[in-house]
């Protein structure tokens, strides 16, 4: 490893103590590496600007971080154990090939506001994937919404219950998805704060040009006090990871219903093949496992979420503890988007078993119909209520799936759908 930053003469490093404290981190700054070196290259044009490098040291800088960028993408560079972490190789690197130049890119700033900031452009362009994601997913249930409506059963604690439709299924997940698409951008409103200039927390006795590094590294606006810019590291993490959460909570019930309604029981609903496997003993087998770690997915967010909360029991200004938030983001923000990418083509291609959800629907599912047919002729409702319970197996006698989804005419039920308010708001998020 190279020589620690924060090296002092006369003090022995451990090899066993140094590798607990870099534990992954040089591992997981490969994720960050890029957009370090974007904001130390907007650092660099900051000190320029109060005459800390010169004009000629700064565009050696920024041209040497380019190249450094170049490498790391084509695999020239590697960030190994040979650095502490990601911010140390980049000082490293500018320091072999340009000398005291390179010595000076770390003047005004801090690990601290330095990992705060990579991470922020991280988690900016993560949110931008999931707000993608959650639309994609809610165009396709549009779309499918807007397809001739086949009858499904409708259940409440898992018991038949109404007649539904496959129209009215799908687009309630496409007004869930479009909710998660507007909170997504939501997130990135509150994120998009620039932390960069606030070092260890306390500021520098430096004018330096916040307003540059703002707007260059393309925030909407800066993190004021350097105290909250600590704060900050952790809370923010905990936001991105609760709106992917929020796409995952509605994505597992989804995946709950695909798992149900493939079964043999149901058989209302036949999987692309690309998304089930087989069994390795079982020849007669194509399971939904896909299907299964989409509604396992959740718990990946949530732990990630959960060890973050964790670790935010602390004081006022940086502890040492949130290195260990980074993996946490690392790995919930990944694997949710990688289970949400996947959700828009299985909707476009699963089948619907016309005739066996038919067949599902019983004469008894008509007794809510019955039942407010009679209260709206004046019948209180309750009696109504109590002659329809009583009738319930005879409720359908001379009716059909079709005609009470054609009487379901409360605003978003089965007659009403109100897909383009629906399409209006998922339009309107791009205003």
């Amino acid at each position: 490893m190279t020589q620690p930053l924060w090296q002092k003469s006369g003090i022995q490093i451990d090899a066993k103590i140094m590798r607990f404290l870099a534990g992954d981190d040089v591992l997981l700054d490969r994720e960050f590496f890029l957009h370090d070196i974007t904001a130390s290259k907007a650092h660099v044009e900051g000190l320029a600007h109060i005459d800390v490098v010169s004009i000629d040291e700064a565009a050696a800088l920024k041209r040497e971080l380019d190249a450094l960028a170049d490498d790391f993408r084509s695999g020239a560079f590697v960030l190994d154990d040979r650095y502490e972490d990601g911010h140390s190789a980049i000082e490293a690197r500018l320091t072999e090939r340009l000398g005291d130049a390179g010595r000076r890119v770390h003047t005004g700033r801090s690990r601290n506001d330095q990992v705060l900031v990579a991470t922020r452009l991280w988690l900016k362009d993560k949110l931008v994937a999931l707000e993608s994601h959650c639309r994609a997913i809610a165009e396709v249930c549009l779309d499918r919404a807007a397809q001739p409506a086949v009858p499904l059963p409708g259940y409440t604690h898992l018991q038949r219950a109404v007649v539904s439709s496959t129209a009215m299924w799908f687009a309630g997940f496409a007004e869930g998805f479009i909710d998660n698409a507007m909170r997504a951008r939501q997130t990135l409103a509150l994120i998009d704060a620039n932390p960069l200039g606030t070092a260890a927390g306390y500021g520098v006795n430096l004018k330096l040009d916040r307003e540059h590094t703002t707007k260059a590294l393309g925030f909407s606006r800066m993190q004021v006090s350097p105290i909250y810019a600590q704060l900050s590291r952790g809370k923010f993490e905990m936001a991105v990871l609760e709106a992917i959460a929020g796409a995952m909570l509605d994505l597992r019930r989804l995946a709950w219903d695909l798992s149900l309604f493939t079964t043999a029981e149901f058989n209302f609903v036949k999987l692309p093949a690309e998304y089930t496997t087989g069994s390795s003993i079982m020849p007669n087998k194509r399971n939904p496992d896909v299907v299964e770690l989409l509604r396992a997915s959740y718990a990946s967010v949530a732990a990630a979420r959960t060890e973050i909360e964790q670790l935010l029991s602390l004081p006022t200004g940086y502890q040492r503890d949130l290195q260990f938030s980074k993996g946490s983001i690392f790995h919930g923000v990944r694997h949710g988007l990688m289970a949400l990418e996947l959700v828009p083509d299985l909707l476009a291609r699963l089948q619907w078993n016309d005739e066996v959800m038919r067949a599902a629907i019983e004469p008894a599912m008509y007794a809510t119909d019955v039942a407010i047919e009679q209260a709206a002729a004046g019948v209180p409702f309750r009696d109504a209520y109590r002659a329809a319970a009583e009738a319930a197996a005879s409720a359908g006698a001379g009716r059909t799936p079709e005609a009470s989804l054609a009487e379901r005419t409360s605003p978003g039920a089965g007659n009403d759908l109100q897909l383009e308010a629906l399409r209006a708001r998922l339009r309107n998020l791009d205003d």
